[in-house]
């Protein structure tokens, strides 16, 4: 695949991460699927690390669209207001379970302040999804220190 057609494919409009093609999770897997949408953060100059000590376990596509809407999320929110220059995107196998971590070392923002007036819309919307799928969420932040979002859903 050439960088001009997943450039063209792949879009942020008003910040917000897209990807015009249908996601295919069985050709690249999830970290693939989830590493095409750090192309904006990449052309923005945000340099991305990925960790992905899972070892190839299965995922099923439930888990895996999840993981993957979440991260476009994450990412999302990255791109439009962190001022990241750094980004690690992690996916890695853990009891009876899959966990994706994506920190950024951007400006942050106060995460004791009250979730319905600081949270975004997408951000409450992903919780939800994850909490329904029996997993937990964690966004970790602070105004100046950067923002890591730690999803873990179960595999059982």
């Amino acid at each position: 695949m050439s960088q001009a057609l997943t450039l063209d494919e792949l879009t942020a409009t008003g910040g917000v991460i897209t990807d015009d093609r249908p996601v295919d999770f069985h050709t690249l897997g999830l970290a693939g699927c989830v590493d095409r949408l750090t192309t904006p953060l990449r052309q923005g100059g945000t340099y991305i690390r990925w960790e992905t000590p899972h070892h190839g376990i299965e995922i099923p596509a439930a888990c895996a669209a999840l993981l993957y809407h979440a991260a476009q999320e994450a990412l999302t929110n990255a791109f439009k207001y962190a001022h990241a220059t750094e980004l690690t995107v992690r996916l890695a196998a853990v009891y009876h379970g899959i966990r994706l971590t994506i920190t950024d070392n951007g400006i942050g923002f106060e995460s004791q302040a009250p979730s319905s007036r600081h949270r975004g819309f997408g951000v409450r919307l992903m919780t939800i999804a994850v909490h329904e799928a029996g997993g937990t969420i964690a966004i970790d932040s602070e105004s100046g220190n950067g923002t890591r979002v730690t999803i873990t859903l179960p595999l059982d």
